[in-house]
């Protein structure tokens, strides 16, 4: 039985008569419905969230596995996150089939072959999160190291935009995106591309807030290597604790650039060794650290009233 995405799509048997403004206006119809769609499987990406966070926690890491559009997502997911929230090297790491070599240009056969997916999961480990990604549900690159991270114990989780996924049976959590045929059967860079960019987008950043890489919504593991994120971070700490300039700057030189115990500083108004003491103690997350410096019987804290 074929996916979803390769039948033809009803209403879009004539798109090479369409003008263009109909084309674009059909292809930007097909994409509204892709939210929506996502929103179905939102209560399984919420544990997998949780559960992925445990084994973090106990030193676990996070693997993508994928061919060609799907695996090509992947990377991009998890590139960006030493940027956004300065995660860990190594934490979040994209199998894409074919390697590098396959992220600029198709390479013949590697999606089907399950003992190249086997082999490149050949690192993975017990406490591992593994997630395949791919939008038939039947990649044999995906199935292959899905089969090797089941067999170790790793918690694993499938990415697909057909709810029939014959690779279903093979995971603990399954996040069958329905998006329907595609506006070209087949093309699934367009409305399935769109949804696993979607999951794993959230996926890796509920992740990361719950990791504690963020106060607020402001991103508070911020790296400041450049002259503009130099002033990010000054904007970060005025904004989250409402202190001026000069205090922002004082604060981040007692802590020696680290813009977390800076904050915890700026807003406990403790000394550097107490905020990252604090710090630590709840797991770099700067809302554990601010409970545990706030006196039992003190007033709640209320982020919005401290950032005015």
């Amino acid at each position: 039985m074929s996916a979803p995405t390769e039948e033809r799509h009803p209403d879009t048997e004539a798109i090479d008569s369409m003008s263009t403004l109909e084309l674009v206006q059909t292809i930007n119809s097909e994409d509204a419905r892709v939210a929506t769609a996502v929103a179905q499987v939102l209560p399984e990406l919420a544990v997998a969230v949780d559960l992925a966070v445990e084994r973090i926690r106990a030193g676990g890491t996070v693997h993508y596995f994928g061919a060609g559009t799907s695996g090509r997502l992947a990377v991009i997911d998890a590139a960006e996150l030493m940027p956004t929230f300065n995660a860990p090297d190594g934490l979040f790491v994209a199998h894409q089939a074919g390697g590098a070599e396959a992220l600029l240009r198709a390479v013949e056969n590697v999606e089907d072959d399950a003992d190249l997916g086997a082999a490149d999961a050949s690192v993975i480990r017990p406490l591992d999160v593994v997630i395949g990604i791919t939008a038939s549900g039947r990649t044999p690159y995906v199935a292959g190291a899905l089969s090797v991270a089941r067999a170790r114990g790793a918690l694993t989780v499938l990415v697909t935009a057909n709810p029939r996924a014959e690779l279903a049976g093979q995971v603990q959590h399954l996040l069958a995106v329905d998006t329907g045929p595609e506006v070209i059967a087949g093309s699934t860079r367009l409305k399935a591309g769109t949804a696993q960019k979607l999951v794993l987008n959230s996926f890796s950043t509920c992740v990361m807030v719950r990791l504690g890489h963020t106060w607020s919504n402001l991103m508070v593991d911020v790296v400041a290597t450049n002259a503009k994120l130099r002033g990010r971070v000054i904007r970060i700490l005025r904004e989250a604790s409402g202190a001026d300039e000069v205090d922002a700057r004082k604060a981040l030189e007692l802590t020696r650039g680290e813009l977390k115990p800076a904050l915890v500083v700026l807003m406990a108004g403790v000394d550097p060794d107490t905020a990252k003491a604090s710090l630590e103690q709840s797991q770099g997350s700067v809302s554990g650290a601010m409970r545990s410096l706030q006196p039992e019987d003190g007033p709640t804290i209320d982020r919005q009233e401290i950032a005015r």
